[in-house]
């Protein structure tokens, strides 16, 4: 099985990525996790990679795509793999076409603005623990402090709501177009093209689970 997460951050990609990596025994792998097992491995595209970095320029998207090709041929990828998070832009998507990778499934998971502007902006964070709250689906017991030790809960920067609004724009400006490509595809080359399904992020962990393992049929 060899599938696309797309959605808006918050959407439940992540959630939802972790379950299909374990249901069907394939790697969960995003841009952040090539780049570093590639630098970490010293291979000829991680060292590249690294003085990319090192330089502080931005690694470019034929760079990305190589990766992804040397990654895939990995051991753990003889099952397939999921791309979390990978392709963001249209000329990645398109490399990655060009490159005859191929994918099975492209899933969106959709929701609505507002809903995630709820959802991430409600986050609170215990900083030493790692203990996630929210404010309106799991309060700590006492308002803004840790159940556990009683100290003060932060809120992450990005999780603020001007800042998940920026994040938004940016994820519509970038990525949303890749549904449009996916779709068109699907539409015209339907023997070659990866199937889309569009599932709504609304409702239980359980059930968006359920359309979505329905949707891949398997």
């Amino acid at each position: 099985m060899k599938l696309i997460l797309l959605g808006a951050p918050g959407a439940g990609k992540g959630t939802q990525a972790e379950f299909l990596s374990q249901r069907y025994d394939i790697p969960q792998i995003s841009t952040g996790d090539m780049l570093r097992v590639a630098i970490k491995a010293g291979t000829p595209l991680g060292l590249l990679v690294q003085q990319v970095i090192s330089a502080g320029d931005l690694v470019s998207d034929e760079l990305i795509i190589n990766l992804v090709k040397s990654r895939i041929e990995q051991p753990d990828c003889v099952k397939g793999f999921l791309f979390d998070g990978f392709p963001r832009t249209i000329p990645q998507a398109e490399s990655l076409r060009d490159a005859r990778v191929s994918i099975d499934a492209v899933i969106e998971i959709d929701v609505a603005d507002e809903v995630i502007i709820q959802r991430i902006s409600g986050r609170r964070l215990h900083p030493d623990s790692g203990r996630i709250y929210h404010v309106d689906y799991n309060p700590p017991r006492r308002a803004e402090l840790d159940d556990v030790t009683g100290e003060a809960l932060i809120q992450r920067p990005d999780d603020q709501s001007d800042i998940v609004k920026q994040r938004l724009q940016v994820y519509y400006k970038q990525t949303a177009p890749l549904i449009s490509m996916y779709k068109q595809w699907q539409a015209t080359d339907p023997h070659h093209a990866a199937a889309y399904h569009h599932v709504s992020g609304m409702g239980s962990v359980d059930n968006i689970r359920q359309v979505i393992s329905a949707a891949l049929g398997r």
